[in-house]
């Protein structure tokens, strides 16, 4: 099946990134979310057009107080459902990270643990 042009764009960090983002301040300009997101320009604007395309999110051009054109980037329901699902797909990638991370520590202690020191 293919994959959407959403997925693969994002993954469910940067989709849930952006959807949080957008969702609390969707007046944000591209600049400013690819600089928050550590992502290139190209990326979002790319990104954003694909949300759109889905129907995740609805661009509304405006002009702002120095004239120029702006864009208010509001989440549909349909976003607000996936910013959702894709918070909780990132949650369950971090939590298995987690417990990976923990059993190594516990390895590498039992390691250091049983290991003498010779100068």
């Amino acid at each position: 099946m293919m994959r959407s042009m959403v997925e693969r764009t994002l993954n469910d960090e940067t989709l849930y990134r952006v959807l949080r983002l957008l969702a609390s301040n969707p007046g944000l300009s591209q600049r400013e979310l690819a600089r928050e997101l550590d992502v290139s320009l190209g990326k979002i604007n790319y990104s954003l057009k694909a949300l759109a395309g889905v129907g995740y999110i609805k661009v509304k051009i405006f002009r702002d107080s120095d004239n120029k054109k702006a864009y208010l980037y509001k989440l549909t329901s349909k976003g607000v459902m996936e910013k959702t699902k894709a918070g909780a797909r990132f949650l369950e990638g971090k939590q298995a990270e987690f417990e990976r991370l923990a059993e190594e520590i516990f390895e590498l202690r039992g390691e250091i643990a049983g290991s003498s020191f010779c100068d």
